[in-house]
C-alpha cells in the first residue's frame, strides 16, 4: 500500500515519529509526568521518616534492668544519660562497651540511689519531638482522604457526562486535512465510480448543477452481496469528496434506553448541517431501516422511532440543503419501502459480483504487495475465479502467500494459487480421513459417474479436477469450470447439469447394483434446482407460465399467514413435475453410464491409482474408451475458465448458485 505525502496544512507537518513512539504532548505526557511526581513525593517522605533514625544509628549493647544494677552497685557503669520521657538508660561501661537498658518510668528511688552512688557520670535529659513528626502522621491521613474524595469526584463527574453525552451522535467525521482512499485506489465496478461520482461533482461545484436546474440526489444507497466493496467505496468518496465526511454504523444508534437512537439520528444531522455541504454515511443501514410493524412479536419501537427520525431529518418538514446520505446493505428486500421512495434514496446503485473484466484488476490491487512469481498468468487466475468477489479474491491470494510459505518457496508461484483455489472452492484436504479399500472404491465408481456425463453431455461444463481424497465435507469431488461467461441459462444446460449431478448414483447402481448415503448431497441440490425449473423459471408443460419466488422469511412478517399463495392441486402438480424430471434425469444418466461402461471403468481406475486426475486426462480415458480420436482443448485441467450468471440476473458461476460445479460423495 503506498503511503501518502503529509498534507502542507497538517499541524503535524514536519514532524517524524517512529513506530511506537510517545508523542511530545498529549494525555500520554501528562499521565506520564504525574506519575514521576508522585514516585518523587514519595521517596521524600520515606527518607524525612527513616533518614533520622539510620544516622543517628550507633553500635549498643542491649542489657537487662537486673544486669545493669548489678553493675551499678559493682561500679562498673562510667556514663549514664536517663531519659525523662521513657526511663530508658544509655552510657558505657568502665570496659568501654556502649549499652542501653529500658527502665522503670518514672525512675524509682532505689534506681535513683543506685545511680547517685555508683560514682557514675549522671545526665538526664528531656528530648522534645520534631514538629514534622509529630504531624507528618497526620497530615499524611488528611492528604490521603483528599485523594480519595478527588477520585470519587473524577469518577463521579465523567459517568455523569457519559450519561449526558448518551444521546450524542457516534459519527466520526472525516475533514479534508486527512487523507483517505480514493477512486484510483479501487479497482474495477468504472459505473459504479461514475454514478457516485456525480455526487462528489455537484458538492465540489454545485453551481455547474443548479445552473441548469439539477437536484442532487438527497440519498444514495449501495446495495450488493457481501464483500463487494461498498464500503471501501464510501471511504473512497470520503477522500475524493473534499467535504467533511460523517461516517456510522447502523447499530452505533441502538441504546438500551428507549429514545437514544432518535436522539442521535437528530445529533448527527444537525451536526452535518453545522458543516454543510457534508456526506453522512450509514454503514448497515438494514439494522434500523426494516420494515416497521413486522415480525412475530409485532414492531421494535426504539427502532422504528429511529427509522422515524431518519425519514423526518432525510426528507421531511425541515428541508435539508447540502447533506447528503449514502447506505450500503446487502439486504434490500427487508428495507422499508418509505426509506426507499425518491426524496430520500433518490439513487440505488447495485455493486455487483466483479464479472471478467473486473476481476483481473481486484486480483492485481491485491498482490500489489505480494511477492509473484515472475511465470504467473492473474489473467488466467482472473478466469478461474468466477463468482468470487473482491473479498474472496483478497482471501485468494493470501491463501495462496501461505501456502507458498508452508512450502517453503520465497515467491507466489501457479501452484500456490491453484491450491488456494481448490482450498476457497472445495474446502481444506482431510489428511487425517483414511477410507478402507472397499470405501475408495465406492467413491472412484462415484466421482468417475459425475465426470464420465460432464465429458459425453453436449451442454455440461468440462471437467476441471477429479479427486477421491477427502476434501471438506466431501470424500471425492469432481469440479467443473465454464468455458465461458454466462448471463442466460437454456434449459438444455440446466437438464445436463441434473444428470451430470445424478451420474454418482447412476455409476453405483450400474457397478454395484445398489445404492450408498454418497449421493446426499446431489440429490438435495437437484431437488432444489428441480422446484424452480418448476416454480420459478416455467419449465413445465403442466404447471405452464406461472411462477412463484422463494418463500419471505417469517422474521419478516411476509409468511406469518400462508407459506404459499397457490392450491393444494397446484402443489401436488409441482411435485409431480419435479419427481418427473429427476427421474427423467437418473434414466438418461443411467442410460448413458451404461452405453459408456468402459469409460467409467477407465476413469475410476485411474483414480484409484493417482487419486486426483484433471480435465484433460478425464477426457483422454473417455474418447479412448468410445473410440474417439483425441481430445478437447477446453478441458484442459487449467485455470482459464470464465464466470457465469444465473437465469434471474444473479452473478454466480452454475444454476446452483456456487462458483463452478463441484458434485461430491459425502
Amino acid at each position: 500500500m503506498s503511503r501518502q505525502p503529509p498534507d502542507p496544512r497538517s499541524p503535524d507537518r514536519g514532524r517524524s515519529r517512529l513506530p511506537g513512539q510517545i508523542p511530545q504532548d498529549g494525555p500520554g505526557r501528562n499521565d506520564q509526568a504525574r506519575r514521576w511526581l508522585f514516585i518523587a513525593l514519595t521517596g521524600v517522605v520515606v527518607v524525612i521518616l527513616f533518614l533520622p533514625g539510620l544516622l543517628s544509628h550507633k553500635s549498643t549493647t542491649s542489657v537487662s534492668y537486673t544486669s545493669f544494677i548489678t553493675a551499678l552497685k559493682d561500679k562498673q557503669v562510667a556514663t549514664a544519660t536517663v531519659n525523662n520521657n521513657n526511663g530508658v538508660v544509655t552510657g558505657k561501661l568502665k570496659s568501654g562497651v556502649s549499652y542501653t537498658v529500658n527502665g522503670p518510668e518514672p525512675q524509682t528511688n532505689v534506681e535513683t540511689a543506685s545511680l547517685a552512688s555508683s560514682g557514675a557520670q549522671l545526665n538526664y535529659v528531656t528530648p522534645s519531638s520534631s514538629l514534622l513528626a509529630t504531624l507528618l502522621p497526620e497530615v499524611l491521613i488528611i492528604l490521603l482522604l483528599v485523594g480519595v474524595f478527588v477520585w470519587l469526584n473524577r469518577r463521579l463527574q465523567g459517568q455523569m457526562s457519559g450519561i449526558m453525552s448518551i444521546g450524542r451522535s457516534k459519527a466520526k467525521t472525516y475533514s479534508t486535512e486527512r487523507p483517505h482512499t480514493t477512486f484510483a485506489d479501487v479497482a474495477g465496478y468504472p459505473g459504479v465510480k461514475q454514478e457516485i461520482s456525480e455526487v462528489v461533482d455537484f458538492l465540489k461545484q454545485p453551481g455547474r448543477f443548479r445552473d441548469i436546474g439539477a437536484r442532487i440526489p438527497k440519498g444514495i444507497l449501495l446495495v450488493g452481496p457481501p464483500g463487494t466493496g461498498k464500503t471501501l467505496l464510501a471511504r473512497a468518496v470520503a477522500g475524493e469528496a473534499g467535504v467533511p465526511f460523517m461516517s456510522v454504523s447502523g447499530s452505533d444508534f441502538m441504546e438500551m434506553f428507549v429514545g437514544v437512537g432518535a436522539s442521535r439520528v437528530r445529533d448527527m444531522f444537525q451536526v452535518a448541517r453545522k458543516q454543510a455541504p457534508a456526506i453522512i454515511f450509514v454503514d448497515e443501514v438494514d439494522s434500523i431501516g426494516r420494515k416497521r410493524g413486522a415480525g412475530l412479536g409485532g414492531g421494535h419501537d426504539e427502532r422504528e422511532q429511529t427509522l422515524n427520525q431518519m425519514l423526518s431529518e432525510m426528507d421531511g418538514f425541515d428541508a435539508t440543503e447540502g447533506i447528503v446520505m449514502m447506505a450500503a446493505t446487502n439486504r434490500p428486500d427487508i428495507l422499508d419501502p418509505a426509506l426507499l421512495r425518491p426524496g430520500r434514496f433518490d439513487r440505488q446503485i447495485v455493486v455487483p459480483l466483479p464479472d471478467l473484466d473486473e476481476r483481473l484488476p481486484i486480483i492485481q490491487v491485491h498482490c500489489k504487495d505480494k511477492r509473484v512469481a515472475q511465470d504467473v498468468d492473474l489473467s488466467v487466475l482472473a478466469r478461474g475465479t468466477p463468482g468470487m468477489s473482491g473479498a474472496d479474491l483478497a482471501n485468494l491470494v493470501n491463501e495462496a502467500a501461505l501456502h507458498a510459505v508452508r512450502r517453503g518457496s520465497a515467491q507466489i508461484e501457479t501452484m500456490d494459487f491453484e491450491a488456494a483455489r481448490d482450498r476457497v472452492l472445495m474446502g481444506q484436504r482431510r489428511e487425517s480421513l483414511v477410507l478402507s479399500d472397499e470405501e475408495k472404491e465406492r467413491v472412484a465408481y462415484h466421482e468417475a459417474g459425475h465426470a464420465v456425463l460432464a465429458c459425453t453431455l453436449p451442454n455440461a461444463d468440462p471437467v476441471h479436477k477429479v479427486t477421491i481424497l477427502p476434501t471438506g465435507m466431501a470424500l471425492g469431488v469432481t469440479q467443473q469450470l465454464p468455458i465461458e461467461e454466462r448471463h442466460i441459462y437454456p434449459r438444455g444446460h440446466i437438464e445436463d447439469s441434473l444428470a451430470v449431478r445424478m451420474g454418482g448414483r447412476a455409476a453405483e447402481m450400474i457397478i454395484y447394483g445398489d445404492l450408498s448415503t454418497g449421493a446426499s448431497n446431489d440429490l438435495v441440490g437437484n431437488t432444489e434446482l428441480a422446484r424452480k425449473m418448476v416454480r420459478e423459471w416455467g419449465m413445465s408443460n403442466q404447471v405452464g407460465p406461472m411462477a412463484w419466488g422463494s418463500q419471505g422469511m417469517v422474521f419478516l412478517g411476509e409468511d406469518l399467514l400462508h407459506s404459499r399463495d397457490y392450491s393444494e392441486n397446484t402443489s401436488k402438480v409441482i411435485d409431480e413435475e419435479v419427481e418427473r424430471i429427476l427421474r427423467e434425469q437418473e434414466e438418461r444418466a443411467v442410460k448413458l453410464l451404461t452405453e459408456n461402461k468402459d469409460g467409467l471403468i477407465a476413469v475410476a481406475t485411474a483414480l484409484l491409482e493417482k487419486e486426483t486426475v484433471d480435465g484433460a486426462e478425464v477426457l483422454s480415458l473417455v474418447n479412448a474408451a468410445r473410440g474417439v480420436p483425441g481430445g478437447d482443448a477446453s478441458a484442459d485441467g487449467s485455470l482459464a475458465a470464465a464466470s457465469a450468471a444465473t437465469p434471474d440476473g444473479s452473478a454466480v458461476a452454475t444454476p446452483d448458485g456456487s462458483a463452478g460445479q463441484v458434485s461430491a460423495a459425502r
